[in-house]
């Protein structure tokens, strides 16, 4: 298999980051979608990261999609079966992709739309999203915190500690970290594992087939 997409992507890290955990050997192709956008499109004419290229060659968008094949391809689930559990991980893996979201469009009306173009008033709703995203992880955390150790991830404590190591990456004035301090604390305890720390936030990295 074939992992497309810049790490400094939370949806891509995500998807290497589980592969990883999953025991699933693939290559990775370090592809921006703006500056490589062409060699990009010759593998999917959507130009969407992450792209997954199959064993036999089908191309999955998606990475929640991405994750549900990993899933049913390795045999290792990283959610829990039963309703209640599975109800409160979905919840956190979902704040924590909406706070990617939200994130990556602040980031996208900075740094692609010209300054004299950019709408404030949409800049500030959706800065007041990612904030509740964040608030709404950090109440979850604090009534119960999620396992940071390789052994006890699920895919919200994956999701949850990429998105917010994505945010104070690329927006930490947004989101400050000392109003967080359970999200801090989860993600240092992610990104300190082996797994995190070979797959960094970096999109200077390209990983080596495994």
């Amino acid at each position: 298999m074939k992992l497309i997409g810049m790490l400094d992507s939370p949806y891509v890290r995500r998807v290497a980051i589980t592969m990883r955990l999953s025991g699933l050997g693939f290559e990775h192709a370090a592809i921006s979608v703006f500056r490589g956008f062409d060699e990009f499109q010759h593998i999917n004419p959507v130009v969407k990261a992450p792209t997954l290229v199959c064993d036999d060659g089908t191309v999955l968008m998606d990475s929640t999609l991405m994750l549900e094949y990993i899933e049913a391809l390795s045999g290792r689930r990283f959610a829990p079966c039963e309703p209640a559990l599975l109800a409160r991980e979905l919840r956190l893996t979902g704040l924590a992709l909406a706070a990617c979201e939200k994130t990556a469009q602040i980031v996208y009306e900075r740094g692609l739309r010209p300054a004299e173009k950019r709408h404030e008033p949409w800049i500030a709703r959706v800065s007041g999203q990612l904030d509740a995203a964040y608030r709404a992880l950090e109440a979850e955390l604090a009534a119960r915190p999620l396992d940071g150790t390789e052994a006890g991830l699920g895919q919200a404590g994956i999701t949850t500690a990429v998105a917010w190591t994505f945010t104070q990456f690329v927006l930490p004035e947004v989101v400050p970290a000392d109003a967080f301090p359970r999200l801090v604390a989860h993600a240092a305890a992610c990104e300190a594992q082996p797994v995190f720390r070979a797959i960094p936030c970096d999109d200077g990295v390209q990983l080596q087939a495994s």
